[in-house]
């Protein structure tokens, strides 16, 4: 099988790709270039010497540290997230998996891992990849790649749906999370893309993608309920299994229970507590399926949580007007620098969440007797 990364540079076309920009994103009226860079710069002041970028407590998940990764990309950060990606390269443990918390300065405190963490590597690398089209760095990052999706994969049940998590002896968790399954749909489709540009196709990837998509899309029953948390709502949206005329009907289903007018978007359903991530996310996925002006609107209001120097308060608890958690993290200053790439178009990797479902509307179950639907 050849190796397509030979042939990036010289015009191959990368599926999902849009032209390479090297420009930081702006969103006119909202924030300029220069505000967006300082943002990314607040996270990388936050990375420790290793590569890790954790919590505001310090706890580094691999997750979290990936979304920062591809900000800092964004940003033109290049040291910083290369630095982030060769923590995760260094830190992958032999069954393809990370720990579920590390502290800072490394030591590993909670040593079970969660299914969705490991995935959303693939997402991080092909990101870097459609921003900078670096050949090289996939190169050196499909092993770990390869290795991660084994692990999630090895908690797929014969339905669809991925377990969350595996204990550290080994034991599988017992339900799956409607969110981590959604967002691993994406992952699962990014792996795929990277294996054909390494030339090591995994056909039985994108089965595993399209059998769980369907699975998120049609089968509630499959997932622990979760949904007084917002991430339930949108994240089957956002990360692609549901888009077309069904996304436009979840989202406004839930658009009454979640946002708050002029503040953003609800953590949970049944708090006066609005946060920046879950906004900027929401904003992303009305992006994705084409509803710019209320993405827009979202994003703009969502910035009463920015501070002097460009980090980001997680949440606001409105009802006593006060920042709650009492803390500025750098996932949420991630997810503002992605939603403003998103709408602005700036670089390679500005589309990734729209792309993430773009044939949502035609794709079947791959195996329609494993979940109970007619064929």
């Amino acid at each position: 099988m050849p190796d397509n990364l030979a042939r990036v540079d010289s015009g191959f076309s990368v599926p999902y790709a849009h032209s390479v920009a090297r420009a930081v994103p702006a969103v006119a009226g909202v924030l300029n270039e220069q505000e967006i860079r300082a943002t990314g710069e607040t996270i990388a002041a936050g990375q420790e010497p290793s590569g890790a970028i954790g919590w505001p407590d310090g706890h580094v998940d691999a997750w979290n540290h990936v979304e920062c990764a591809m900000a800092l990309s964004v940003c033109g950060l290049r040291g910083p997230a290369r630095l982030a990606y060769e923590w995760l390269r260094r830190t992958q443990r032999p069954d393809g998996s990370w720990a579920r918390r590390t502290e800072a300065g490394g030591l590993v405190s909670d040593p079970s891992s969660e299914s969705n963490h490991a995935a959303y590597v693939s997402v991080g690398v092909w990101h870097e990849f459609l921003v900078t089209r670096d050949a090289g760095f996939l190169r050196q990052m499909w092993p770990t790649v390869h290795r991660a999706i084994g692990f999630v994969l090895g908690l797929q049940t014969p339905r669809g749906e991925i377990i969350w998590e595996r204990a550290a002896d080994g034991t599988p968790g017992s339900y799956a999370l409607l969110t981590g399954c959604a967002s691993m749909y994406q992952s699962l489709r990014c792996a795929a893309a990277l294996s054909e540009l390494a030339g090591e196709p995994q056909p039985d990837w994108e089965l595993a993608a399209g059998q769980l998509g369907h699975v998120v899309a049609a089968h509630p029953e499959a997932f622990a309920d979760k949904a007084r948390f917002s991430m339930d709502w949108y994240y089957p949206v956002l990360a692609g299994p549901v888009r077309g005329a069904d996304a436009a009907a979840r989202l406004a289903a839930g658009w009454p229970d979640y946002v708050v007018p002029g503040l953003g978007v609800r953590c949970v359903s049944d708090e006066p507590w609005v946060t920046g991530a879950e906004t900027c996310e929401l904003a992303l996925a009305l992006d994705a399926i084409g509803d710019r002006g209320r993405a827009l609107e979202l994003f703009a209001d969502v910035q009463h949580l920015r501070d002097a120097d460009g980090a980001y308060w997680t949440g606001l608890q409105f009802a006593n007007q006060m920042h709650f958690p009492n803390e500025r993290s750098h996932w949420t200053a991630a997810a503002i620098v992605l939603a403003a790439d998103a709408l602005s178009g700036t670089t390679g990797g500005a589309h990734l969440f729209r792309q993430a479902g773009a044939d949502r509307a035609t794709a079947p179950p791959a195996d329609p007797g494993a979940c109970g639907c007619q064929a």
